[in-house]
């Protein structure tokens, strides 16, 4: 971590609770920019995905076998 930042994080850490969520928030908000591109990438992966699974190429699952994959760890 840079002087800088470091500098950043110990007057961060001075803000209040409220302060700090909104802070981190914000940060994480700017590091989520929209990528036309990308977005234009997952919307092509998806429909291939769609119709692979309507010509019986893909193998769909119910929503709670796939949930409790994940819940019941």
């Amino acid at each position: 971590m840079s002087q800088s930042s470091q500098s950043l994080s110990r007057e961060a850490r001075r803000l209040s609770i409220n302060e700090r969520v909104e802070l981190v928030e914000d940060l994480l908000d700017s590091l989520d920019t929209p990528d036309a591109t990308l977005d234009a990438q997952w919307g092509e992966e998806a429909e291939d995905r769609l119709d692979a699974y309507r010509r019986g190429e893909l193998k769909a699952l119910p929503l709670a076998e796939v949930l409790g994959k994940y819940l019941n760890k």
